[in-house]
């Protein structure tokens, strides 16, 4: 009985994975991840994902917080969040929050407020 569970979250394990390629979420970068799970780890891209989230959620309040001043200027901070989640995003294989972070850095770049405020938006509403 027991195997027969497993089998059928396997395979829905493996249609998730499925979707979330095929929506263009992760990228191949995930599959190397996972080939880096064994037995002697058998929570290794749980832990990573875990800790992707955690410093994520830190990287978005730090974010929002440069936002949310008025007399924001420091475009060099915004930059070093940025490419952070830049870097971790691609580590993980998380391709759209990768793809809106270049956007977001792009925008910040230009000094354009209105545009990387659109992108922080879709960043919460990727975090849900």
């Amino acid at each position: 009985m027991l195997g027969l569970d497993a089998d059928r979250l396997r395979a829905d394990l493996n249609r998730l994975l499925a979707f979330l390629f095929h929506q263009g979420i992760l990228d191949e970068q995930y599959l190397q991840l996972q080939q880096l799970q064994d037995e002697s780890s058998p929570n290794f891209v749980s832990e990573v994902v875990n800790i992707y989230f955690h410093e994520s959620e830190k990287l978005l309040r730090n974010l929002r917080s440069l936002l949310m001043d008025r007399e924001f200027s420091d475009y060099d901070k915004m930059g070093i969040h940025l490419n952070q989640f830049i870097g971790s995003s691609s580590s993980i294989g998380a391709k759209r929050v990768r793809n809106v972070c270049v956007a977001f850095r792009a925008a910040s770049d230009q000094n354009n407020r209105a545009g990387y405020s659109i992108h922080m938006h879709a960043l919460y509403f990727l975090y849900g």
